[in-house]
């Protein structure tokens, strides 16, 4: 504590600060690395004719530059981060122009690093795209270590606001890149990454050594204030709340006895919460993002005018009482100071009247068009005389439509099931809200469309979102709710999209080794055929497996169509989720329950999956039992099994990894055991079921041994039943369309273990997937036409 013009101080001043901006900087400059490395090595002839039109150019060049232009342009670059270290030791800022030098070196010891990696035959592709290698560039460095460090040098010494220092570093540096590139001792595309690479590395030093703060102090903030007729008398540093990322905040004592808070905004943390905010933005829809400005004077006029417009909807917030202006680059909104006690803070002593005027708060806000879009429990306070505030709208939106105001009442629902409980919650909220409104507001019942506090929440408390659906479903008797889908991509998308670029790499070297025409021409017809007839009857034996785990009566002839249409959807999805997807929404269009459908199809996949399991330890059993027809697996098989067993093994071992897995199993035993018991008490659908399930694996097995006989080859039935499923089931688990990639090379490794010759194994499995996953699209496609039209799916 210190006592400074009668005003008492009690600051917390960091001594570094990490700025966003640079760790936003730093990814963009990596993302410009990777891209024009890529474009590099994707358009190498468009960027050596550019190059040959400068080297051209330069011949124009008076003779005399072209001498004396590269020393001239060295010695301006070795002069200027000399003036640059008087300029900083003449200022006093020793501890920067050290960290300065240091990271200079650093970046010129990881350039030269890169270099050698670059030198090496593995990476000679880049290396002369960099290069655009031709005889008449005599730098063989892909990179130029001194310049980089000389950016980096600029970089941590920070020359905004300092435009001479600017402009000539700026015109040096183009100056010696045009002289280089014209005497050929660099290229465009060397030139440019070098100058990336030492941005990079300095703003990655900057943000994660931090850098000294230049911010104004609290002293400086209360003497702002008491330049707007309310005379501070005393200022003290407060923890920031939960999700103010990139504020500082402050309680003042004035000299009337009143109390403010001051939210803070410095411009060294615009950019705070760049990447989150991003990430949500790629992840779901625009209106289900908040967005938020960059901009010290954006985000204090938002936060301003959110302020406002809360108070005229008659909604207390803390009243704005003065925006300022400290210095140049900081900006102060100062609110009255009240006492209240956050719902967090009252658990489940909430009163019904309470929450009452907490739904009515919220509704009036609402009525104005106004949504909150951040309300947690933290954010809901009672005042002392009982009333209801709401803190912080200013992420909130403004005129808001109809989605955010909906996904505002889904907030509130999920964040006081969370305090009160699930039951307390949906009633009150099925009072509130009307039967049209509640509807709209169910399919928003979702984790993503939360607020993020509140999803970390929900993680540790998996029964309470069904728990408050279950209630508010049976306050809508009847009704239809259409599913609403917020995300434009899920993370398991991304992994599948991933999964299947790479997959689709692999497939194509295969298809390279084996064309697609050869393979039909040397196959024998006539076991095309049989292949192609125990590839149609798969779709049969799934229709018998599905039906046979469903109590109702169902079209045969319709089943298998959606059985059909099913080949089609996971030509985009991977393998068994979109099969699975589709055959609820058919039960469910047939108008059984949504719980029995997901229950009855639950149970046609772990019976497959239990059979599966047998089937293979059968398989494996017959094929070890003879010495002739023992398959010998590569090393490498060995080695997977073994990571997989121990991803198990400490997954288990892990009581995280135990409740996930709990969590997981639960609701499938919960629905699929009395499912199970209902459906064994009809013998003949119980032999429907598996009787389909059974013969669903041995058509796939006889149909891939009808593509090896097509090639005029045999493999015992044994080794033909384990290659199988042994591929399928590796096709399950890579996440990729259909097992795209994962199952060919499965296969292919497979029978090749079993002792046909690799040329012929790549030949089977091609012909075989040909007829059990692609000629079956266009099939699948029309009959998910016909089912859509005929309202089946």
């Amino acid at each position: 504590m210190m006592q400074s013009q009668a005003i008492q101080v009690d600051d917390q001043p960091d001594r570094r600060i990490h700025k966003p901006a640079d760790a936003l900087r730093f990814a963009l400059s990596c993302l410009w690395i990777i891209l024009l490395a890529v474009a590099a090595v994707a358009a190498s002839a468009t960027t050596t004719g550019a190059e040959t039109d400068i080297v051209g150019a330069s011949k124009h060049l008076p003779p005399a530059i072209i001498t004396i232009g590269p020393a001239l342009g060295l010695f301006v670059l070795l002069i200027l981060p000399l003036g640059l270290a008087v300029a900083q030791l003449a200022r006093r800022q020793v501890p920067r122009l050290v960290e300065a030098a240091a990271t200079g070196v650093l970046a010129g010891l990881l350039v030269q690093v890169a270099n050698i990696v670059l030198a090496r035959p593995e990476a000679v592709r880049l290396y002369d795209a960099i290069i655009m290698a031709h005889p008449s560039v005599s730098h063989t460095d892909a990179l130029d270590p001194y310049l980089a460090g000389l950016v980096a040098y600029t970089t941590i010494i920070g020359l905004a606001g300092r435009t001479g220092w600017r402009n000539a570093f700026g015109l040096a540096i183009g100056v010696y890149g045009i002289i280089e590139l014209g005497t050929s001792h660099t290229t465009i595309i060397s030139f440019l990454l070098t100058l990336l690479a030492g941005r990079a590395i300095g703003l990655a030093v900057r943000y994660g050594a931090g850098a000294a703060p230049q911010r104004p102090t609290a002293l400086d903030i209360a003497t702002a204030l008491t330049g707007t007729e309310r005379i501070a008398t005393a200022i003290r540093r407060v923890p920031e709340p939960t999700g103010a990322a990139g504020s500082r905040h402050y309680r003042v004592e004035t000299e009337d006895g009143g109390q403010l808070d001051l939210e803070v905004f410095d411009r060294d943390q615009q950019a705070a919460g760049t990447f989150y905010r991003l990430y949500r933005w790629v992840r779901v829809q625009g209106q289900v993002s908040r967005t938020a400005p960059l901009s010290v004077d954006r985000a204090v006029e938002r936060r301003a005018l959110m302020s406002y417009a809360t108070t005229e909807a008659g909604v207390r917030t803390p009243r704005l009482r003065t925006v300022l202006r400290v210095g140049a680059d900081t900006a102060v909104l100062a609110y009255e100071h009240c006492a209240w006690t956050t719902l967090a803070a009252r658990n489940h002593e909430c009163t019904d009247d309470e929450l009452g005027r907490i739904w009515d708060a919220v509704q009036r806000l609402h009525a104005h068009h106004v949504a909150h879009r951040g309300l947690t429990a933290d954010r809901i306070v009672f005042t002392a005389d009982g009333q209801v505030m709401l803190l912080d709208p200013g992420d909130g939106d403004l005129p808001a439509g109809d989605l955010q105001t909906r996904l505002d009442l889904a907030q509130l629902i999920v964040e006081l099931a969370l305090v009160v409980g699930p039951d307390k919650s949906a009633k009150l909220a099925a009072t509130k809200v009307g039967g049209n409104e509640l509807i709209s507001v169910l399919p928003l019942l979702q984790p993503v469309a939360l607020v993020r506090s509140t999803r970390h929440e929900l993680r540790r408390r998996r029964d309470v979102l069904p728990a408050v659906r279950k209630v508010l479903l049976a306050a809508v008797p009847g009704a239809e709710v259409t599913p609403v889908h917020l995300e434009r991509i899920r993370p398991r998308t991304l992994v599948t999209l991933v999964a299947s670029v790479a997959a689709v790499y692999l497939l194509a070297g295969e298809l390279a080794q084996e064309s697609l025409s050869s393979v039909l021409k040397s196959a024998d017809w006539r076991w095309g055929i049989v292949a192609l007839g125990l590839s149609a009857v798969t779709y049969v034996a799934a229709a018998l497996s599905l039906s046979g785990f469903v109590s109702e009566k169902l079209s045969f002839a319709r089943t298998t169509m959606v059985q059909l249409a099913s080949s089609f959807v996971t030509l985009v999805t991977p393998a068994a989720v979109g099969g699975a997807a589709m055959n609820v929404r058919y039960l469910q269009r047939k108008k059984i329950p949504p719980a029995v459908a997901v229950a009855s199809v639950g149970v046609n996949q772990v019976v497959a999956f239990v059979l599966h399991i047998l089937l293979l330890a059968v398989f494996g059993a017959i094929t070890g039992s003879s010495t002739s027809d023992q398959i010998k697996p590569p090393t490498w098989a060995y080695f997977v099994v073994a990571g997989l067993l121990v991803i198990a093994v400490s997954v288990l071992a892990i009581p995280a990894g135990r409740r996930l897995v709990r969590a997981r199993l639960s609701p499938i035993s919960g629905q699929v055991l009395p499912r199970l018991l209902e459906v064994a008490q009809d013998p003949r659908k119980l032999a429907e079921g598996i009787g389909g399930a059974l013969l669903l694996s041995l058509a796939y097995i006889l149909c891939l041994a009808a593509c090896v006989a097509a090639f005029g080859r045999s493999v015992p039935f044994g080794k033909i039943g384990f290659v199988y499923l042994t591929g399928s089931t590796i096709g399950s688990i890579i996440p990729t369309p259909g097992g795209l990639g994962a199952v060919e090379f499965a296969l292919t490794a497979g029978l090749t273990a079993s002792g046909l010759p690799g040329a012929v194994a790549g030949s089977a499995v091609l012909l075989f997937r040909l007829l059990t996953f692609w000629l079956p699209v266009p099939v699948g496609w029309a009959a998910m036409h016909y089912l859509e039209r005929n309202h089946d799916l």
